[in-house]
């Protein structure tokens, strides 16, 4: 099992930049923990949030991953590549639906034992407590605008 590692950086006097900062460090942990799998966490997220909801048109898909259709849509074509979704039309012919196939099934199945060894990583590294203060935090910053 990798370890998280490093020690706390200097701080910029910008919120913003430390939080960008914190969330591209997170983001290439994430990665390094997910590369056997060859997906981005942006992807595995997208492939479970699609697992959940199932078929979904790409306006509420989203909007449950509360994102822009423009990230949506940058965030699928690896994925539509792979063969790990397939996106049908939609209703009316301005909606497309987005479909989780069964490679994609199967490699969401295979990944999420590096996610929860990414997620373990993380909170040994930061403490349950430190953890719960941050996600809340997130949460309350997220709510800002």
């Amino acid at each position: 099992m990798q370890q998280a590692k490093g020690k706390p950086k200097s701080l910029s006097p910008c919120h913003c930049l430390n939080i960008r900062r914190a969330s591209r460090s997170v983001t290439q942990f994430y990665e390094k923990v997910l590369e056997p799998s060859k997906l981005k966490i942006t992807q595995y997220s997208l492939l479970r949030n699609l697992e959940a909801v199932g078929p979904a048109t790409m306006s509420v898909l989203a909007k449950i991953m509360r994102i822009d259709r423009t990230t949506l849509n940058r965030n699928m074509k690896p994925l539509l590549a792979a063969g790990l979704i397939t996106v049908n039309p939609g209703e009316d012919s301005r909606s497309r639906q987005v479909i989780l196939t069964e490679a994609g099934r199967d490699t969401l199945l295979k990944t999420l034992e590096l996610w929860d060894q990414a997620q373990a990583l993380l909170e040994e590294y930061l403490g349950r407590e430190e953890l719960d203060s941050l996600e809340q935090s997130l949460a309350k910053l997220e709510a800002l605008f």
